[in-house]
């Protein structure tokens, strides 16, 4: 399956026990594909992914395969902090049925150097055989343009690069730079429609879960060229966007769905609740961006 278009990074709907909530998983399968999006990712940042077990992000990808049947690909999240480690993810979630994986570099205030991170790369990309995104969005490990081309030339299983981290500036020189196979995809929420301006294969990021209609409609908007249209989705995009973002964001952008009649449940500790002017804030932009409220 191919990677393009409007990919949301899905929540990981939990109990009030912090456990799995099936049900509800299922239920935002069902919810984001009756939007119209082009694929689902699954146990990536918005889904709280570094704070699941190989055996949860496991379930959670069986959970979602099994939902969607075949109607759109599936891509798998991993935010470890060793080879070894990232490895043991990936073997956990082979067999589920993802099209592929998205992988972060490793996240503590180390990085590796540009050998060490092709190797990384290399070495999940032998064991387990599967397609790989690379997630570029860790501000001190941060792999510079001619490093991530590097390792879309030097490992053929690396398929493209989800740029994340608010940096605009990576995400131009990579489009312009990479080649025509690779898959470049934006994850800087705020800048949406100007990344699809200059040639983004699609997005993957947190404000798709939030408002997978709206950005449905943006994307179909720039590539039919209504750009009018598609500057004022920008700006209702941008509103709530600015309201999910910032601290207790996985909480944040679970109320923004409860607000919508959705179940993501609550976010693991320490992440902490949304207080009342938060939570307000993020009532008047969906308002704002004429979204049905419960």
């Amino acid at each position: 399956m191919q990677f393009a278009g409007i990919i949301p990074p899905m929540v990981t709907p939990f109990t009030a026990s912090e456990d799995i909530d099936e049900a509800a998983l299922r239920d935002e399968v069902e919810y984001l594909l009756a939007a119209g999006v082009h694929g689902l990712c699954v146990t990536g940042s918005t889904g709280e992914g570094a704070t699941l077990t190989a055996a949860e992000t496991r379930r959670v990808a069986q959970i979602v395969v099994d939902q969607v049947r075949d109607r759109c690909p599936v891509i798998c999240g991993i935010i470890q902090n060793s080879t070894r480690v990232v490895v043991e993810y990936a073997r956990a979630v082979q067999d589920t049925g993802v099209a592929g994986l998205q992988i972060t570099p490793v996240h503590y205030l180390f990085p590796p150097d540009a050998d060490a991170t092709v190797a990384y790369y290399r070495t999940v990309a032998d064991t387990v055989r599967l397609p790989i995104m690379i997630y570029n969005v860790i501000p001190w490990a941060a792999v510079a343009p001619p490093v991530l081309l590097r390792v879309l030339r030097e490992v053929p299983l690396v398929v493209g690069v989800k740029q994340s981290g608010g940096d605009m500036h990576k995400l131009a020189d990579l489009l312009a730079h990479a080649q025509a196979e690779d898959i470049i995809m934006t994850a800087i929420d705020d800048l949406l429609y100007p990344s699809f301006l200059l040639g983004a294969r699609g997005a993957i990021a947190g404000i798709l879960t939030v408002l997978p209609r709206h950005s449905v409609r943006l994307w179909d908007a720039v590539r039919e060229g209504r750009h009018d249209e598609a500057l004022e989705l920008h700006h209702q995009l941008l509103a709530v966007w600015r309201a999910v973002e910032g601290p207790n964001m996985p909480a944040r952008i679970k109320y923004a769905l409860g607000l919508q009649g959705r179940r993501g449940g609550v976010a693991r500790q320490p992440v902490g609740a949304v207080d009342a002017g938060t939570a307000e804030t993020i009532r008047r932009a969906l308002r704002a961006a004429d979204v049905p409220l419960v």
